[in-house]
This record gives C-alpha cells, structure tokens and sequence, in this order.
C-alpha cells in the first residue's frame, strides 16, 4: 500500500492508494503474475477516472463559491434596496467628517419669490457625522422618548413636534402643551430645550457652510418634529412614511431639509434606510446616531424611507425657509399647535 498527497482544489488532502506497484526485485514475472499486473493497471485506471471527474467537479464548485462570493459583496456595498439596487451613499459602518454630491437644481425654486444669497442656486445632498457627537444624539433621543412615551400611534409611525406641540395618540395627534398642560414641566426641562436649540443651531451652520450661503439667512420651519418608527402595520395614512416624494411639493415653506439620526442601522432597527431616488440606481444612507444628512427641497432630491422590519427608528427632521415670512421660533414649553408631519 502506498499513501500519495493528492492536490485538489488548492487543498491537499490524503487520497489512498492500494494496489501492486510491481514485483518484487529479482523475481522472474510469470504468465499469471502478468494478468495479475494487467488487471492491476486496469483497476488504477478504473480508480484514476472517477478521481478525476471528482477534480474537475471541485474546480468547478470552488470558482462558483468565488463567483458567489464576489457577487455578494459587491451587492452589500451597492446595497439592493426594495425597489433594486441602490448605491450606498453613506454606510452605517462609515464616520464621515463630511461628504457632499452636487445635483443640478429643479425649477421648483423658479416658481417661488426668491431670496437672494439663501434661494438655492447650487443644489445637492451632503451627510456628515462631525456636526452632532453621539452623546449629543443619546441625549436628543431621550427628548423624544420621554415625548413619546405621552402617547404614540397605533401604527408604525409616531410624531412629536415640540414646537406644535404635535404629538401621535392613536390614530390622531393631541397639542401635548394643551392636553398635559402643567405636568409638561415634569416631563421636558429647560435644558432639553436648550440643548435641542443647540443642535439645531449646528445644523444650521453646516447646511449654511455646505451650500455657501449665510446661516443668517436660514429660518427653521414647520413642521420641525422628532420621528418614531417600528415593524408595526399602518393604521392611517399617517403610518405609511414609506412613499416616496419631495419636500418642496410637500411641505411648501421647505427650501433645505436636513435630518439627524438618533438610532443606529442594523443594530436598533432594519430597513428604514433613506433613499434618494434616481434614475438607473438609487442612493442610499444609512442612519447612524449622530449622522446628518441635508440636502435641497425640490424636486432633485426626491427620496423615501425604508419600511422598517424590526426594532425602533429615531430621527429628528429639521427643516429651513429663506422665507422669514415662513419661519417659526425655537420651541418653548407653552407653544401653540400646528399641522402633523410625515416621518422620514
């Protein structure tokens, strides 16, 4: 018996080997002993052939693992959405101290009175985790856990707005400052408020500093609202925050829209990525607490979110008018109520 280290695959693996290997040394080989290494050639043979459509099946099996392989990745990174697949624009896994696409601008911007050195005349979409720390984004996101625990949707969608006082109960929303009244001061402190002016301020700033306008020139904007998002089925039109459309056509006042990610990607939630939709393959970013993402109002920034499949999604929405006329104050503790929103 002889052991022989057959290579298959790029793996050697021990394959045995019986049989005669001839005869002995000074042995005169006889008529028998010759049949005898006949059928031991022919019994090689018979083991060489199945051994080697077992190679070639192999080679075979290990280049479509590569290619499968190959094929997996590449779809990871371009991240297939529910509409195909889809480029992703920012990764859960990515700290980005700033990326920023320019787009050609709509014309929904002609149509409307403009304001010169805030009007959008450069249009596009940016993402930064430099602008809000994650600790800044745990705290916000209790601002809107302790709002929400006061109510929230029967579906998958709730809403707070702070400066409304917009909240989701049911299948309807409640002016939390009017349905609470006094006991709001045991909910929400002076220092959420601060800190939630704070935020917006930054906000502010970098969306001013990405499109080379002046912040001064920016006013915050209705609806302005912290969102909820979950697994659980519509029970309104409220619920279904999945449909695509654009903020300009939506939301009116609407000249730059940012959003600040208060959960993160894959591990509080699945689904729920943001997309921008284009032609040929989508764009998408995936939330990460702390992450910012703004982009233009209009019709070149048309986008939707994710169904969400399981865990909970948060997100404040933080929009700007050049409209003054348009513009509303930072929230305080005894606003007034304004028009629900759609969760994004």
């Amino acid at each position: 018996r002889a052991f022989h280290l057959v290579a298959l695959g790029g793996h050697s693996e021990p394959c045995l080997v019986t049989g005669v290997l001839g005869s002995a040394p000074g042995r005169t080989v006889s008529g028998s002993d010759r049949g005898q290494h006949g059928d031991t050639l022919r019994l090689t043979k018979g083991v060489r052939a199945p051994r080697d459509v077992r190679r070639k099946w192999l080679r075979v099996a290990v280049l479509g693992a590569c290619t499968t392989l190959a094929g997996l990745l590449l779809w990871g990174r371009l991240g297939a959405d529910e509409d195909g697949i889809a480029e992703v624009l920012a990764g859960r896994s990515e700290v980005l101290p700033g990326r920023f696409i320019e787009v050609p601008c709509s014309e929904d911007y002609d149509s409307q009175r403009r304001f010169e050195g805030c009007t959008p005349r450069k249009c596009g979409r940016g993402v930064s985790d430099a602008v809000i720390t994650r600790d800044e984004a745990r705290r916000i996101r209790s601002i809107a856990e302790k709002g929400l625990s006061l109510g929230g949707s029967d579906g998958g969608a709730s809403i707070l707005d702070l400066h409304s006082g917009a909240l989701s109960v049911g299948k309807h929303f409640v002016n939390l400052y009017r349905y609470f009244g006094d006991k709001i001061q045991n909910i929400f402190s002076e220092e959420d408020f601060r800190l939630y002016r704070n935020v917006r301020q930054k906000v502010q700033l970098a969306i001013a500093q990405a499109f080379g306008i002046s912040a001064s020139s920016l006013h915050l904007t209705k609806p302005t609202f912290f969102s909820r998002i979950n697994s659980t089925a519509a029970r309104t039109a409220h619920d279904e925050y999945w449909h695509a459309h654009v903020d300009k056509v939506t939301y009116g006042s609407f000249d730059y829209t940012s959003l600040l990610y208060l959960s993160d990607y894959q591990d509080d939630f699945g689904g729920g990525r943001f997309v921008f939709m284009e032609e040929g393959a989508n764009r998408t970013v995936e939330p990460r607490a702390g992450r910012v993402s703004f982009f233009t109002s209009g019709s070149e920034n048309l986008h939707r979110v994710e169904k969400v499949h399981w865990g909970t999604r948060y997100a404040v929405t933080i929009a700007f008018t050049c409209n003054p006329d348009h513009g509303i104050a930072d929230p305080a503790l005894t606003p007034p109520g304004g028009p629900s929103a759609q969760p994004r």
